[in-house]
């Protein structure tokens, strides 16, 4: 089978889909990029990556790869056709074929199961088995979807980093003054809600991991480069407002996101409600930092 005729079929699965092919590598759990990359060719999908597609789309996996994308039921992909007078028939899909997935996709729920449980435990005290259970199915659906823990630790990354940025889009929307903007962001990555703990408990793990996955430390540098990025943007915004001094907002973000990180962990190394660097304490040395570095002083 030619690559471009699994990309055409994959297409095919993304258009009766009705969303976007953003949305759609948010659903496998790829890099939007990537799945672009294949569908122009310029790179050939995995067979995990064609699972997926398939599980989302709810076609036959061979048929991706061999005759054309069938839908359950039998008809092509995008179509419908009357309903069977008995139970629809099983597609032909492997043994590992994973049973009717939840709202959003059977990937995508494992994977926030997957970082649920990082959250909780750790990536190696994580079994597939734990997963398993959480998401209410198999070991073999696990791997039918994600055949090795290294893969499933990148999705898991993707997740994050995507969960990340979209959470910082929405507070940030609609924001004029830099200022205001920035403080909120600081106020986004303190970590003073249970939701914002897990959250950071799951970035200190992952920074183990990238220490020693080449994988996974590409994703690392690459959400670090947005996210310094993303705060720069707002310093040299603050300087034009006439909020900010006239700084090298390069400099200033990388030392900003650096006390972020290395206070977080503080925070994170303190159980609540017990002596330590509280997010109180942190929110505190930031804001003072901002002041201190960044805030142009008034005119008295």
């Amino acid at each position: 089978m030619q690559q471009n005729e699994v990309a055409a079929r994959v297409r095919q699965v993304i258009d009766a889909t009705g969303v976007s092919d953003r949305e759609f590598a948010r659903r496998i759990v790829i890099d939007p990029s990537k799945l672009s990359r294949s569908l122009n060719g310029a790179r050939r999908f995995t067979v995990a990556e064609l699972a997926r597609i398939a599980d989302i789309g709810g076609v036959d996996v061979g048929g991706l790869i061999g005759p054309a994308a069938k839908s359950p039921n039998g008809a092509p992909a995008g179509t419908t056709s009357a309903p069977a007078s008995g139970p629809p028939p099983s597609p032909s899909r492997s043994p590992l074929s994973a049973p009717a997935a939840p709202e959003g996709g059977r990937p995508l729920q494992i994977v926030r199961e997957t970082v649920r449980l990082i959250a909780e435990r750790g990536f190696h005290a994580v079994r597939v088995a734990d997963i398993a259970a959480a998401c209410h199915t198999s070991t073999a659906t696990i791997h039918y979807h994600f055949p090795g823990r290294d893969e499933l630790l990148e999705a898991a990354v993707r997740w994050c980093m995507d969960e990340d940025t979209r959470r910082r889009a929405d507070a940030t929307a609609g924001s004029r003054h830099a200022g205001d903007e920035l403080r909120r962001l600081i106020e986004l990555q303190t970590p003073r809600t249970v939701q914002q703990r897990r959250q950071w408990c799951v970035w200190l793990d992952l920074w183990a991991q990238a220490a020693r996955s080449t994988a996974v430390g590409r994703l690392h540098v690459e959400y670090y480069r947005q996210w310094r990025g993303t705060v720069a943007d707002v310093i040299r915004r603050g300087a034009e407002q006439g909020a900010f001094r006239a700084v090298d907002a390069d400099a200033a973000a990388l030392a900003l996101t650096a006390l972020i990180d290395g206070l977080a962990t503080q925070v994170l190394a303190t159980e609540p409600g017990r002596p330590g660097t509280d997010a109180r304490a942190m929110h505190n040395t930031l804001t003072a930092h901002v002041d201190a570095c960044l805030t142009a002083p008034t005119d008295s």
